[in-house]
């Protein structure tokens, strides 16, 4: 692991005229880490929590597809805000996808996304694929919409398919890509997240102690990472962390009101993002609780 890199990082990469400009200057500074280096030293250069919620994202694609280029990708589930495979109209038939996604995160910079879509016979029961496309490729149309209050930097997009030719990844769409990702993504933005406030407390002189309890909480992180996402205990360690992370918000509050203002004004915007998914994360403790029949 780089931590001799993360405890010795003293300059941050400044943001960006976009997105890919940042991701091009982040990777020009790390060459090709591993999905894990990637959110945590994303996470640690990152000028934002926005950015850092980038690296987050684009390590946790990563660890989804293996072989995903270096660009900048996205995975597109949500139509009409759900993620349900019975309320997508999105369908693959032939390698061509037609429908519409409705949420894409950083969307109108991804170069390559991977899209969930429909592709079971007439009358059958759901089933899921996942068929790639590149940005600007023939019947692919990314429709940038609104900043959000919530990292108003990082964009977000509606993607229009027409008739665009995919190349379909090997598996099972819901069980093995939209369903997995879910815990890949919440682990990895949480590492990036908390590298981004080690980083303001390394520059603003925190408390030690709260230093070093971001520090474990890293080491916690990495070792979840360790673990298959379908795991119900990676499920239970994962919740442990956010509560670990959850257990800190006191001192955070405080140590930030004793800070810069510029960082007490970032963070207040967007620490909301460690939020999102949350009731998400709460069924999947159940079930994982269940699964190993405990009673926590």
């Amino acid at each position: 692991m780089p931590w001799p890199i993360l405890l010795q990082t003293h300059q941050r990469l400044p943001a960006a005229s976009n997105l890919e400009a940042w991701y091009t200057a982040l990777l020009a500074r790390l060459g090709t880490p591993a999905p894990f280096e990637l959110a945590l030293l994303g996470g640690r250069l990152a000028a934002t929590p926005g950015l850092a919620f980038l690296a987050g994202y684009q390590g946790a694609l990563r660890v989804l597809w293996p072989s995903a280029p270096w660009s900048l990708g996205a995975l597109c589930v949500t139509e009409n805000k759900s993620v349900r495979p019975a309320d997508m109209q999105t369908r693959l038939s032939d390698l061509l996808l037609h429908g519409r996604k409705d949420f894409v995160t950083a969307g109108d910079a991804a170069d390559w996304l991977l899209v969930a879509a429909r592709e079971e016979p007439p009358a059958q029961a759901v089933r899921l694929a996942l068929g790639v496309v590149r940005n600007g490729d023939p019947g692919v149309r990314i429709e940038a919409l609104p900043a959000l209050p919530l990292m108003p930097d990082i964009g977000h997009a509606r993607l229009h398919l027409d008739g665009a030719h995919c190349a379909r990844l090997a598996g099972d769409g819901w069980d093995d890509y939209v369903k997995p990702f879910r815990s890949i993504e919440d682990l990895h933005v949480l590492a990036a997240v908390g590298a981004w406030l080690y980083g303001v407390g390394q520059e603003s002189r925190w408390p030690q102690a709260l230093q070093l309890r971001l520090l474990g909480l890293l080491a916690g992180c990495a070792e979840v990472a360790r673990q298959g996402p379908a795991q119900p205990a990676t499920h239970l360690l994962l919740a442990g962390l956010f509560a670990q992370f959850a257990a800190l918000d006191p001192e955070l509050h405080a140590a930030f009101a004793a800070g810069p203002a510029q960082w007490a004004a970032l963070w207040q915007r967007d620490r909301g993002l460690l939020s999102i998914a949350g009731a998400a994360r709460g069924k999947r403790l159940a079930n994982a609780q269940a699964a190993l029949g405990l009673q926590l």
